[in-house]
C-alpha cells in the first residue's frame, strides 16, 4: 500500500468515527496519525466547536484540539466520559490490539477505562492475523527500566529502550520485539 492509499484509509476510518459524536458531548481523543485525521475532520466538519470539550491522551493531540478552539478538560473534573476514540498499531479481527507506539500508553489506557465506549479507528494496514510484528510498547518509570528489561527477557521478548523518547508522563518506553502474541487474552 502506498502512502496516498494509507492516508485515504486513515481518513475513511476517521470519518466513520464521526457517526458516534453528538452535540455537546465531551470526547476522549487519542493520539497518532489516524487520530490526527479525525482531529482534522472535527475541524472541517464543524465538530470542534460543537463539542462541550475534549480529554486527550497526549500533549500533541491536546495542542491540535486547542488550536481548533476545542475546550480541553481535565479527566479529574469529569464524572463520566461517554466516548473515547483512538487508533492502534496492530489489530486482529477479534478486536485485540497493540497500542502505544505513539508513546501515550498510560494515558490511553486510563481514558479508555473511564469511557463508557471505546471506538478504535484503524485502517487495513493495521490488521494482522497474529499480534507481534509491531513491537509491543511498554511504558516504564525510568528507575525501573533495567529491571523491567530483565523480566521481559525472561518471558522471551527482546526489549529495546526507545532512547530519546520520554512520554508525557516523564516515563520511558521499552519496545518488545520478537513476540508472537497468539493468545493475548489468556496472558
Amino acid at each position: 500500500m502506498n502512502a496516498d492509499d494509507a492516508q485515504i484509509q486513515k481518513q475513511r476510518a476517521a470519518r466513520a468515527a464521526l457517526d458516534y459524536l453528538h452535540e455537546g458531548m465531551v470526547l476522549g481523543v487519542g493520539t497518532g496519525s489516524t487520530v490526527n485525521a479525525l482531529i482534522d475532520l472535527l475541524a472541517n466538519e464543524g465538530w470542534a466547536r460543537r463539542l462541550r470539550g475534549a480529554v486527550s491522551s497526549s500533549e500533541a493531540s491536546t495542542a491540535r484540539l486547542r488550536a481548533l478552539g476545542t475546550l480541553i478538560l481535565d479527566l479529574n473534573d469529569l464524572t463520566e466520559l461517554s466516548l473515547y476514540i483512538d487508533g492502534a498499531d496492530e489489530a486482529t479481527r477479534e478486536r485485540v490490539l497493540i497500542k502505544g507506539g505513539g508513546a501515550a500508553l498510560t494515558r490511553e489506557k486510563i481514558i479508555a477505562a473511564v469511557a463508557k465506549r471505546f471506538v478504535c479507528i484503524v485502517d487495513a494496514g493495521k490488521m494482522v492475523a497474529t499480534l507481534g510484528a509491531f513491537p509491543l510498547p511498554i511504558e516504564v518509570i525510568p528507575m525501573a527500566r533495567a529491571y523491567v528489561t530483565r523480566e521481559l527477557t525472561r518471558y522471551g521478548g527482546r526489549p529495546v529502550w526507545r532512547q530519546g523518547c520520554v512520554t508525557d508522563n516523564g516515563n520511558h518506553i521499552l519496545d518488545v520485539h520478537g513476540l508472537s502474541i497468539t493468545s493475548p487474552l489468556q496472558a
